[in-house]
């Protein structure tokens, strides 16, 4: 069996010989690295069918391929002239020129100074934004200089952040930030006039290499009565499985009644992951239908025919060959925002044919599809990857259905209950008068829902975790069935 994230190239003769015959055997002066990311889309890329270079019948002879090739000064620019849409449609597709760092970012592993933060406009007709910090990665740079949560700051190196150079600004290894407070003029109910007052306060910080366990915080809370489980999880790493499943072991030990998930921070990560912390959630369902995959139509026809099961994810009831702790419930909590994407989105898709799953906060990203790590070798593994380069493509391969047949979400998932965050009262993370964590108190407390409502004003514009290459995203890395490696 081989894992996806080493893709064996199921469909080399049938796709490779319909281009153009003896391609592999006829030597052809186009970039080897380009060709490379022309033949790897050509076979994997989710919407293949809808970019005509990358039609099995494009190229009649290998001198037209190379010329074709060669017209892209570099692999990122084919790459980007192959993906469908990218303002749109395919918003998610990536290259990299250096795969060993991808497979770090992928499992957690990344350089930061710990600080996590949301940026904010005041007026949309300003460029200036603002940054205000959501929450500091322990044993940081950012934990050591006193950063915390609620923090604002407007300017770093002394610079004011505007949205062409907060990117340039925020990569840097190093770098100083002005701190600054949110003044609402005396008016709270008015938004027009507020404005961020400078300080005199200034802070240094630096990145290091960090390894991010994603389970920032966990917690159970006693409410009247009422044992809640609290659980901010903030990337779905897999790494940090067995740990997840040991917090879940403490929730059931703990007979906990009711569970807060806090996704709001989480841009996504692992399907298999994702199928985990659900399975946990429930244990009700185990063998029955998580998500289905949709691939490319060629793709797609030779697993229908061939090994339909693989399409399927499915609730489990054990993880390396050990029983998980199931919690049963029929009920979840989950707390998001537009940072909340992919493999966030999954859990909220998948579960809710399942169990009553109550949204609090705003709509999510909205992206349904997953990637894989795509390498330059024979079958598209890491093993035997060509040693001249380190690219590697991480593509939009499927997109996710729940059992209901539910995808296509490009807008997001829309919350049960609406709540922004508040630039004046983010409150503090795992304490029951936080906001977010309050409203789902209130509606398991109370007999019905709380009253929808939006607590801010602002538009937050991007996130800290954007900076990211890989953008974490729905990340697949489950295996290929070996029969339908007879192709």
């Amino acid at each position: 069996m081989k894992k996806l994230n080493a893709l064996t190239l199921i469909l080399a003769a049938l796709f490779l010989t319909s281009c153009f015959e003896d391609n592999d055997d006829v030597a052809v002066s186009a970039s080897e690295i380009n060709d490379f990311v022309w033949k790897g889309m050509n076979i994997f890329y989710l919407y293949k069918d809808d970019v005509p270079d990358l039609a099995n019948n494009r190229f009649s002879n290998n001198s037209e391929y190379a010329d074709y090739l060669n017209s892209f000064t570099s692999p990122i620019d084919l790459f980007q002239n192959l993906r469908y849409q990218p303002e749109t449609v395919d918003r998610f597709s990536r290259i990299f020129s250096d795969y060993i760092a991808l497979e770090q970012l992928l499992d957690g592993i990344y350089t930061t100074n710990g600080m996590e933060y949301l940026e904010f406009e005041l007026a949309s007709s300003s460029s200036n934004r603002y940054g205000i910090v959501t929450h500091v990665l322990p044993n940081t740079n950012a934990e050591d200089q006193g950063i915390k949560r609620g923090d604002i700051f407007y300017a770093i190196d002394g610079e004011q952040l505007t949205s062409s150079n907060r990117s340039q600004l925020a990569g840097q290894s190093s770098y100083i930030i002005s701190l600054g407070v949110y003044n609402d003029n005396a008016t709270p109910d008015d938004s027009s006039d507020d404005f961020i007052e400078e300080t005199s306060e200034n802070i240094t910080l630096s990145k290091l290499q960090y390894s991010e366990n994603p389970i920032f915080k966990n917690t159970i809370l006693n409410v009247n009565s009422k044992k809640i489980g609290y659980l901010m999880y903030n990337g779905f790493t897999s790494p940090y499985d067995t740990e997840l499943n040991d917090v879940f072991g403490t929730f059931k030990s703990s007979n906990i009644d009711e569970l807060v998930l806090d996704l709001r921070y989480n841009s996504g990560g692992s399907v298999t992951t994702a199928i985990l912390l659900s399975s946990l959630i429930t244990g009700q369902f185990t063998g029955d239908v998580y998500s289905t995959e949709q691939w490319n139509s060629e793709f797609q026809a030779v697993y229908e025919s061939e090994n339909p099961e693989a399409l399927i994810n499915r609730f489990i009831d054990s993880y390396n060959d050990a029983s998980i702790n199931s919690l049963g419930l029929s009920k979840v909590y989950v707390l998001t925002t537009y940072f909340s994407a992919s493999a966030s989105e999954l859990v909220i898709n998948s579960l809710r044919p399942y169990i009553d799953v109550v949204q609090i906060g705003t709509t999510t990203r909205g992206k349904y599809q997953a990637s894989t790590i795509i390498y330059d070798s024979p079958d598209y593994n890491r093993q035997g990857a060509n040693p001249g380069h380190t690219y590697a493509m991480l593509p939009l391969i499927y997109k996710s259905l729940n059992v209901e047949g539910n995808t296509d979400y490009f807008d997001g998932l829309n919350p049960d209950i609406v709540l922004g965050e508040s630039i004046n009262n983010l409150g503090v993370l795992g304490n029951q008068d936080e906001p977010f964590l309050a409203a789902a108190i209130s509606d398991i407390t109370n007999s019905g829902r709380i009253i929808s409502q939006k607590t801010s004003a602002f538009e937050f514009t991007n996130y800290s975790k954007d900076y990211i290459p890989s953008g974490l995203g729905l990340y697949s890395d489950k295996e290929i069935p070996t029969d339908l490696n007879k192709y």
